[in-house]
Formats: structure tokens, C-alpha cells, sequence
């Protein structure tokens, strides 16, 4: 009898009814069959074959507290007896603004929306209204939505993606727009030089700059020292916005995300995923002169979502848990990944293994590589074998640990030591059966 006897039968009928049985794309490659789910509390997740997992997709990013944290149930659950979709404004919408204004070093209003994909496409628009420029870059490697302009070069196949220093925009999907790409101009991540040619032979054109300042979506790769403040002196020089998508990184690493940890605060900012705890919501942030386009400036933004009843209590308990002691949130959660992430390193040691593991602690990534550190898109497709990592992401989920297909950990606060503990040993023993 398979493990996966009861999910096999209900992706069989998905497959029916649902497109591709599955609701976002990256669910149907989990291996050996995309799994169907009954419960989650804190790090763990119990499948329909009563299958019990320790959980590093935690809703791919958004579960910082794990699964159905009480302080989130008990708090929307209040507040939605009052209302679901009001279609108008209420005073909890402008005390989370409030705690995000005390917290993000970039200071200025905010807009709410219901993804990270419709954030980043309100963010882009943006830009262009507020300078009036066409064009904008983006770097390979950096995801910002499934939308056609902007899933260019996420991870395109080296022989399409042109030269190094000069990369051709390649689309991620078929039946994109046509001219879609006339206004990306593609970058390589962590390269100077290559960014002021592209300001250079655009001059004039191009609106701003976005990137994921933590390249959470490949390898976890942090900037080169002096990159940002690079990025940030070449925009204002060229009259072009910096504008950091933090969807994954916004309050996952630090109570002000990335500008806290690294010291660089943009123009524009995007966040998602960990500022509701697993509800969804997003959010715009930017300086008060661009924002002020959005509304009253000509910039058009609407949503029947936007600020839901549900989205602003979960945000309100997330961001009310945090700031109660957000220094020893954020050691503590730190602490729980740097641990797991030396864990996983002594158990590839001692297997033998070129797993090599990256990234900051509250979110990291594996991958199979003879490179001891990846610093951008074309290094990964080089020298990671991904076919590797879905075997052991498959090997890992039978031993009871789920991964993320695209290598991607994210740890929860609620997770212990004990499933710490289980975690490197299956991943030991995942690594030796490879």
C-alpha cells in the first residue's frame, strides 16, 4: 500500500477538476503526487493518509507563527462577526499603517491589496506614472508575479538568456502578450558595472529599478557588499526609483525586512506573505511625494479585497505579536535557523554530500552544488543540479519533512528543537539513500 494511497486517489479526481489538479503551478511538482492536507498547527502539517510532516513550505513564506497560530484565529475570528468586505474604510485599517510606519525604516503611506503579484504590478505602474518614463529593469533570477510583465527571466534556460553582461528578457510562460518584454530591460543581480551600461544606453527611459534586495527566490543570495548602496546612488543620479519587492523578506527577517538588516531603505517597497501570518494581504509603501500619485495623482489602483475585514485583524495580531518584543522574536527565529542550517551542513558532511545550504536563518535555501556560494541567477543555473533537489525534497517528505520544490526553507517561530532535530536526521539519512 503507498503512504500516499488517499492523496494519489484525490489528485486523480483533481485532475478532473481542477486544472492540472492544483491551484498554483509550483504545487504540481511535488513528488511522488501533490499532496492533499487535513490540518496544520505550528511547524507541523497532517496529510489525508494521516501522513504527520515538519512544514518548511509553511504556505510557501506567509506562516512565520506556523500553522493556525490561536492569537490570529481568536483575533479574526472577532472581528469578522462584524463583517467580512465592508468596501470602505475602518479604524484598524489605519492602526496597522500606523505599526508599519513604526517599523519599516522607509517612512511614508501605504496601499493595501490582496498578493504579491497585484503589489508588484501597482508598484510598477507607479513608477511610470511618477516619472513618466516607459522602461524598467529587473534581474534574472528575481520573481515578482506570474503576471506578463513581469515573469521574464525568473529562471530561463542559459541558451536563451543571451549574454552575460547584456541578458535578453525570456518569457517564463506561454501565451504571454505580445511586447510585454519591449519595456524590461533584464540585469544580472549583484553586478555593477552591467547596471550603469544599462542607465547608460537608456538614458532617460527607465522608471526604476526593482529587485528582490534578499534574491530569496534563487539560492537565497544576499548583495554583494556595497551593491545596494551602488543600486540606490545610480537611481537618484538618473532620476529612476528604487523599489525593493520584500514580499518574502518584509517582516521575515527583521521587523523593518531587508532595509533594517542591510542598511539601504528605496523609494518604493512591496511586502506580502509574512505581515498577516498566513492571511493574504499586501502592501504598498513609498515615499510620500510618489504615493501621492496613487488615488489623487492619476495612478489608478482598485480592488473589492483591498483592507478586507479578515487580512487587516490577522495583519493587526501579526504585527501586535511581533513589536511586543520584536529583538528577541527576531533572535529567537534566527537562532532556530542558523541551528538548522549548521544541522544540515554536518549531516551533508558526514553523508558525503555537496548539499549546499545559504541564507540568513528565517529563510534559507538548499541546493546541490561543487560551488561553496551562489551570488546570482547564472551561477545557479551553472552549477546546481536541480533534478538533485527534487529527489531529495521527495526523499525528505517520505522521511517526514516537507520542502519546497524550489529549495526554498522557511522557518516558523513555533517551530522546537525536537523537530529541529528530526529534520537533520532525515535529512541525513535522505542524503545517504541519494
Amino acid at each position: 500500500m503507498s503512504r500516499y494511497e488517499r492523496s494519489e486517489a484525490l489528485f486523480a479526481r483533481a485532475n478532473d477538476l481542477v486544472a492540472g489538479g492544483v491551484s498554483s503551478q509550483i504545487r504540481r511538482g511535488e513528488k511522488p503526487v501533490p499532496l492533499f492536507f487535513v490540518r496544520g498547527k505550528g511547524g507541523k502539517l497532517w496529510d489525508v493518509d494521516g501522513n504527520e510532516y515538519v512544514d518548511y513550505v509553511q504556505g510557501m513564506g506567509p506562516n512565520i507563527f506556523g500553522h493556525a497560530p490561536d492569537f490570529i484565529v481568536d483575533a479574526v475570528a472577532r472581528d469578522m462577526r462584524n463583517g467580512f468586505v465592508f468596501a470602505g474604510q475602518f479604524e484598524k485599517e489605519l492602526e496597522v499603517a500606523e505599526m508599519v510606519r513604526a517599523m519599516v525604516p522607509l517612512k511614508g503611506p501605504v496601499r493595501f491589496a490582496s498578493s504579491g503579484t497585484e503589489i508588484d504590478q501597482l508598484v510598477l505602474r507607479l513608477a511610470r506614472g511618477f516619472t513618466g518614463r516607459p522602461k524598467y529593469v529587473k534581474f534574472e533570477g528575481h520573481y515578482h508575479g506570474w503576471t506578463d510583465t513581469v515573469l521574464y527571466s525568473v529562471h530561463p534556460p542559459l541558451e536563451k538568456a543571451g549574454p552575460n553582461g547584456r541578458p535578453t528578457p525570456v518569457g517564463e510562460s506561454q501565451g504571454m502578450a505580445p511586447g510585454s518584454a519591449d519595456d524590461i530591460v533584464i540585469a544580472p543581480w549583484n553586478d555593477l558595472p552591467a547596471l550603469e551600461s544599462i542607465f547608460e544606453r537608456e538614458r532617460g527611459k527607465i522608471a526604476g529599478v526593482i529587485m528582490e534586495p534578499v534574491l530569496a527566490n534563487t539560492n537565497c543570495i544576499l548583495p554583494r557588499p556595497g551593491y545596494l548602496e551602488g543600486v540606490k546612488d545610480l537611481c537618484a543620479r538618473h532620476g529612476a526609483l528604487l523599489i525593493f519587492d520584500e514580499v518574502i523578506t518584509g517582516f521575515r527577517i527583521a521587523a523593518g525586512g531587508a532595509q533594517e538588516m542591510l542598511g539601504v531603505v528605496p523609494d518604493l517597497a512591496t511586502y506580502a506573505k509574512s505581515m498577516a501570518g498566513g492571511f493574504p494581504i499586501a502592501m504598498l509603501v513609498g515615499r510620500p511625494d510618489v504615493m501621492r500619485m496613487v488615488g489623487d495623482g492619476g495612478v489608478y489602483h482598485g480592488g473589492s479585497f483591498n483592507s478586507n475585514v479578515m487580512s487587516i485583524a490577522a495583519t493587526h495580531a501579526s504585527l501586535t505579536h511581533i513589536v511586543a518584543d520584536s529583538a528577541a522574536f527576531y533572535r529567537d527565529l534566527t537562532k532556530k535557523g542558523l541551528r538548522l542550517m549548521e544541522g544540515l551542513r554536518a549531516a551533508a558532511h558526514r553523508a558525503e554530500s555537496d548539499l549546499l545550504v545559504q541564507g540568513i536563518g528565517p529563510v534559507f535555501a538548499t541546493s546541490f552544488s561543487s560551488k561553496p556560494e551562489i551570488h546570482d541567477y547564472r551561477e545557479h543555473a551553472r552549477y546546481c543540479d536541480d533534478a538533485r533537489h527534487r529527489r531529495f525534497a521527495e526523499l525528505m517528505l517520505g522521511n517526514g519533512v516537507r520542502l519546497s520544490t524550489n529549495g526554498r526553507w522557511h522557518m516558523a517561530s513555533t517551530h522546537t528543537d525536537e523537530e529541529i532535530a528530526r529534520t537533520i536526521a532525515a535529512a541525513e539519512k535522505s542524503l545517504r539513500a541519494m
